[in-house]
């Protein structure tokens, strides 16, 4: 008996934003809107997506004894997340700077905090305490030797992995072979493909690429073109959706959530690809990451 649709391991962070006319360059300053604090983290923003679409969703993660751990814990709990084994730390919760730009692109730097004691022991172990998940969903804003333990543990214990390697990093040939999807977006694509995904190759030759590396299937999002889908069969384009996008922070995120949790009841990829794509696009039409993300009723709206 599966406790979990979706078990996210991973990042809470509180996202730190200010709007601004153009992004600054190196050594410049540049005037933008008053700070706003909201939720986020790659962790607790996919599970917040899961969750809000219906999944019964838990995440594991690490906040700092302060008031954005407590933002965190509250927000996730709100969605619907199972929260108790999230854990306190004396180190300060994770922080996101990001400045978004009119078109809604974004700049990000990450300030790891208590996601950086995120260690292997704890994770196995609360694992294990957890019971089993269908999917169990992993990124790289916790330490890289966590998620490596972790989706060994998953794997073992019958979980299908969904692999979001955000921020890229290199990751060992047995973890990889783990991912069923390893999903990237344009940029992590060439950034783990080094020389051979740079020059005129594509999405198409960065799935094959990426395949070749090992993951059992590759899901490469696209932004407003949608994503490609690609596994052992061949590879399926999936569309995107035309919106206005006021702000693609997190948009990533709700993608990975809603994919996980439509794997979660037996979707096949490309379908599940097709439901994230119209999540993620929905999600961008408003600001801020996990207050953006829809509920089903709030889908069929699109």
């Amino acid at each position: 008996m599966y406790r979990y649709d979706v078990l996210v391991i991973g990042s809470a962070n509180a996202d730190l934003m200010i709007s601004v006319d153009r992004r600054p360059a190196a050594g410049e300053t540049v005037l933008g809107s008053d700070l706003v604090t909201l939720p986020g983290g790659k962790g607790a923003n996919q599970a917040v997506a899961a969750a809000r679409l219906g999944a019964r969703t838990a995440l594991l993660a690490r906040v700092g004894n302060d008031a954005h751990g407590r933002l965190l814990i509250d927000s996730l709990a709100t969605a619907g997340v199972v929260t108790p084994a999230i854990r306190t730390d004396s180190a300060p919760t994770g922080v996101a700077l990001i400045t978004t730009d009119p078109t809604g692109d974004n700049s990000i730097v990450v300030s790891p905090g208590a996601n950086g004691r995120f260690g292997p022991a704890d994770a196995t172990r609360i694992l294990a305490l957890s019971g089993r998940a269908r999917v169990v969903s992993l990124q790289l804003e916790i330490p890289v030797e966590t998620v490596i333990a972790t989706a060994a543990a998953a794997s073992a214990s019958g979980a299908r992995i969904v692999m979001n390697p955000s921020p890229p990093q290199p990751l060992p040939p047995s973890t990889l072979a783990l991912c069923d999807p390893l999903v990237v977006n344009e940029h992590e694509a060439v950034h783990l493909l080094g020389d051979i995904g740079r020059g005129d190759s594509g999405p198409e030759q960065w799935a094959a690429q990426l395949l070749a590396m090992g993951p059992r299937s590759v899901v490469i999002t696209l932004g407003s073109a949608g994503a490609l889908v690609a596994d052992a069969k061949g590879t399926v384009r999936v569309p995107g959706l035309p919106v206005q996008a006021v702000d693609t922070t997190g948009a990533g995120d709700a993608f990975t959530g809603a994919l996980s949790w439509r794997l979660a009841q037996n979707d096949s990829l490309a379908t599940a690809a097709r439901f994230a794509v119209r999540v993620a696009a929905y999600a961008v039409t408003r600001r801020g990451t996990q207050l953006s993300y829809p509920t089903l009723e709030q889908l069929r709206d699109l």
